[in-house]
């Protein structure tokens, strides 16, 4: 299957469906739940998209350059920018509107957490915490160059910084809407998880064995490739919790008038 052709067939039935489903429910003014009405739905998506396309380039372009993985020329339209084809761009926004549609999905249909929220710092840090210590462990295997592992290096040493910040910011308010956090990252992330398998199957697109650990799900999917897929999707969905939720508002507030206070009484 040529690159568009995985994207037409696997990515854009699901982005129809969910945006019918988002038509249908504003045409009969069923809203978001109240505690996500923050910001409007529309404005964080896109932001999203636009943070999507400036922070995975960079990377992207890097790993395809020394061919940690590449595409086969005849099934890509060859317009590149970078190294990188003009269908892996496309890409970057389809998922992210695809898992962001999906989420607002259930923004729409879930109710707000019954449960008073109670700000606990401690999970903050450890969370934190935790999530550094793998970061540095891959940071280290990095710079000592172990090829095997050169794919999944890169792919933590990129992606977990700002999932180390969005759970230093809000590790207990993503705690406080883990069922949303649940449904909204699950579904997405074994779908894409599934699609690149058939991808990589159909000769698509390549994954270099020289820069992988060697394990494989049913032979055919990377574990570089699982991974990538639960990180990105959960960049996506902590994100658009965060941005949404109104604990997160009442925090920054206070963090704000904090630091204005701070100020002005030096």
């Amino acid at each position: 299957m040529t690159y568009f052709g995985v994207l037409l067939r696997f990515t854009g039935p699901p982005l129809v469906i969910l945006a019918a489903f988002a038509a249908y429910d504003l045409a009969r003014n069923n809203k978001v739940a109240p505690h996500y009405r923050t910001w409007p739905v529309w404005a964080v998506l896109l932001g999203h998209v636009a943070i999507a396309l400036v922070y995975t380039t960079p990377w992207d372009n890097y790993l395809v350059a020394n061919r940690v993985w590449w595409y086969e020329p005849s099934l890509v339209t060859g317009i590149v920018f970078g190294w990188v084809p003009i269908e892996e761009y496309t890409f970057f926004v389809v998922q992210t509107l695809m898992t962001g549609l999906w989420i607002w999905l259930w923004m729409r249909r879930m109710p707000s957490p019954e449960r008073e929220f109670t700000p606990n710092r401690l999970a903050r840090w450890v969370s934190t915490g935790l999530g550094s210590i793998v970061w540095a462990i891959w940071l280290a295997l990095l710079l000592i160059g172990w090829r095997r592992g050169w794919y999944m290096e890169l792919l933590l040493v990129w992606f977990l910084p700002p999932i180390l910040l969005q759970l230093a910011f809000g590790a207990d308010i993503l705690w406080h809407h883990r069922r949303l956090v649940l449904v909204g990252l699950v579904p997405p992330f074994l779908y894409l998880c599934a699609v690149d398998a058939i991808a990589i199957h159909s000769g698509t697109w390549t994954i270099n064995p020289a820069n992988t650990v060697g394990l494989d799900l049913l032979g055919v999917l990377p574990l570089e490739e699982i991974a990538f897929f639960l990180l990105t999707n959960v960049l996506i969905v902590f994100g658009i919790v965060l941005m949404l939720a109104r604990e997160s508002h009442v925090r920054a507030r206070t963090g704000v008038g904090k630091a204005l206070a701070a100020e002005a009484a030096m």
